[in-house]
This record gives structure tokens, C-alpha cells and sequence, in this order.
């Protein structure tokens, strides 16, 4: 009797970091995809769960950044107002960081509504807390929005403003990952 309690107890530990196996349902409703780096248990493993919250957070922040510097070159460009450039550039960040996710999971085979879902749900937090730090430092940083695209203050303004957004994000995202959210329900697709 005690030796089957000790076999069960070993099953256990053996599989707490195992990847995928029938059955299993992770916390965001998908088999197994959100054990991606042992993110799924809370968070509280090592480097590999900060390395998933890293990697989700450059994905996020390639549409985000897109978006970001599109909106912030048409607006400066077209000497828009400050106000205007800011909502443009949260607008399109939004669309092209939903977009990059969208195209990963389309390519797994999801109805376009359900990747519209997924991205929604994963990239959401993440795109606000980003489009918070990239356009709080772009009206705080004297001068940078009225700067011109020609001007290094606008550009450096822009690419300090991305780089604060990443460090700000990946513990957002390490955060929500850890709780099978934010980019932990992509992982389910990625397989």
C-alpha cells in the first residue's frame, strides 16, 4: 500500500512539467498548449516562465511597435495635433498587434471569429499597458511629439518609449501567462 501511494506521488512530480498529454486541460480551456515553459503552474519556475513572458512580449510589441511608429510618422508627418497622433497610434497598434497574432493562429487552422477571440484575449492587457508607457513617454518627453521625423529627439523619443514598454510588459505578461491568460492562450495554437 505504501509503495502504490510513493508510485503515485513520483507519477505526479513526472508529470507536473509534461508538456501535453489527452486529457489534460489546461487553465485557459485548450489541451495542454499552455504549458508552454512550465508557465502554466503560477508562474513560479526559474528563467523559462520569465524567457515565455520575454517572447510574448517582443510579439506583442512587433505589432505594437508597427502600429506605434506608423501612427506616430503619419501624425507628425501630417502635423496633426499631439491628441490626434496619440489616438492614432494606440489605434493602429491595436490593429497591427491583433493582426500578428491573428495570422499565427489562421495559420493553425481557426475560423477567423475564433482567432479574432483568441487575439483579443491574448493581446489586450498587454497592448494597453504598452500604448500607456509609448505614448506617456512620447507627450512627457519635452518636445519629442512636435519634433520633426527628420529630428533624432522624435526618433530617440520613440525608441527609448518602445524599449520602457517592453521592460513595463513582461512582468504584466509573465503575470498573466503564469495564470494560463494573456499569450497563454496562443500557445494552445502553436503546436
Amino acid at each position: 500500500m505504501e509503495h502504490s501511494a510513493h508510485t503515485g506521488h513520483e507519477h505526479h512530480e513526472h508529470h507536473a512539467g509534461h508538456g501535453h498529454h489527452p486529457g489534460h486541460e489546461d487553465r485557459a480551456g485548450h489541451g495542454g498548449g499552455a504549458h508552454h515553459d512550465g508557465a502554466h503552474h503560477g508562474g513560479g519556475g526559474g528563467g523559462s516562465s520569465w524567457r515565455t513572458a520575454a517572447q510574448a512580449t517582443l510579439h506583442c510589441l512587433t505589432g505594437c511597435a508597427i502600429g506605434e511608429v506608423l501612427g506616430q510618422v503619419i501624425g507628425v508627418g501630417l502635423g496633426l495635433h499631439n491628441g490626434a497622433t496619440v489616438v492614432l497610434s494606440i489605434a493602429l497598434a491595436f490593429v497591427f498587434g491583433y493582426a500578428l497574432t491573428m495570422r499565427g493562429v489562421l495559420k493553425a487552422g481557426l475560423p477567423f471569429r475564433d482567432a479574432l477571440k483568441v487575439a483579443l484575449a491574448a493581446d489586450t492587457v498587454s497592448i494597453i499597458v504598452m500604448e500607456l508607457i509609448d505614448n506617456g513617454v512620447m507627450v512627457a518627453v519635452p518636445g519629442a511629439m512636435d519634433a520633426g521625423l527628420g529630428q533624432l529627439l522624435f526618433w530617440a523619443s520613440l525608441a527609448g518609449s518602445l524599449v520602457l514598454a517592453f521592460v513595463v510588459t513582461v512582468p504584466v505578461n509573465r503575470w498573466l501567462i503564469g495564470r494560463g491568460r494573456g499569450h497563454a492562450v496562443v500557445h494552445a495554437y502553436h503546436h
